[in-house]
């Protein structure tokens, strides 16, 4: 598995399109419905899924145990909302909290780990 994180709009997507051949189709976006194609080439947005971890009282990081081997070999990207000023909201402040989590224990399993930044890709596993 490879992981991919960064702000919004920093280019993760391209470069999981031109760094593993990722092709738009290949692509499942998590929302904030908990609906996961956990056999799709390709997760993004795992921010809202770990807000509607959140909201539902699920570990996000049990719930990917439980499919771990449905994602194994999948290109996994998270926007990251982990870092910055601390939210006011409570909510906001545990979302923020899921993300980095799940983040972290995925970087743990990961075979590579890229953070995008302005376009470019900084390798920190």
């Amino acid at each position: 598995m490879d992981l991919i994180i960064g702000g919004a709009y920093q280019g993760k997507r391209a470069y999981a399109k031109s760094h593993f051949s990722v092709r738009e189709d290949d692509i499942f976006t998590c929302r904030e419905d908990g609906k996961v194609d956990w056999s799709a080439r390709c997760i993004a947005g795992l921010e809202n899924l770990a807000l509607w971890c959140v909201r539902e009282g699920v570990d996000p990081v049990e719930l990917f145990k439980k499919h771990e081997s449905q994602w194994e070999n999948s290109v996994l990207i998270s926007e990251d909302i982990f870092c910055g000023v601390v939210p006011l909201g409570a909510e906001n402040r545990a979302w923020r909290e899921a993300a980095g989590r799940l983040c972290g224990y995925l970087s743990s399993r990961a075979d590579s780990v890229t953070r995008m930044f302005c376009g470019l890709a900084q390798r920190l596993k």
